[in-house]
C-alpha cells in the first residue's frame, strides 16, 4: 500500500486531533477535593471557562460568569466578589452590562 502526501497529511491530522481532544479532556477534570467556582477570577487568571473550554487564562474580564477557578470543596459560595458570591454553576450577566 502506498501512502500519498494527502493520506499522510490526513493521518497526521487525525492523530493531532485525537491528542488535542485527550489533552482537553484531561484539563477539564476537576482535581480531587476541589470544585469549580464560577465568577470569582480576575481576567486571565481562570482555570477554565464554559465559553472558551477548559483552557486556563482565557477569561477577558474580571469576575466573568462563565469562567471558573478550582477551589476547595464547600468554599465556593463563601467567596465574595464585588458582584456577589461565587457560584458552583455558570453565572449569567456577570459582570453586569452597563
Amino acid at each position: 500500500m502506498t501512502h500519498t502526501p494527502f493520506k499522510k497529511a490526513a493521518l497526521l491530522g487525525a492523530f493531532a486531533a485525537s491528542l488535542a481532544f485527550s489533552a482537553s479532556a484531561a484539563l477539564a477534570q476537576t482535581p480531587p477535593g476541589k470544585e469549580k467556582c464560577y465568577g470569582i477570577s480576575k481576567a486571565s487568571q481562570d482555570d477554565g471557562s464554559d465559553g472558551a473550554g477548559p483552557i486556563p487564562g482565557m477569561s477577558t474580564t474580571d469576575y466573568q460568569g462563565d469562567a471558573y477557578k478550582f477551589v476547595t470543596e464547600g468554599t465556593c459560595k463563601a467567596i465574595m466578589t464585588p458582584f456577589g458570591a461565587g457560584s458552583t454553576s455558570p453565572v449569567k450577566n456577570r459582570p453586569p452590562k452597563n
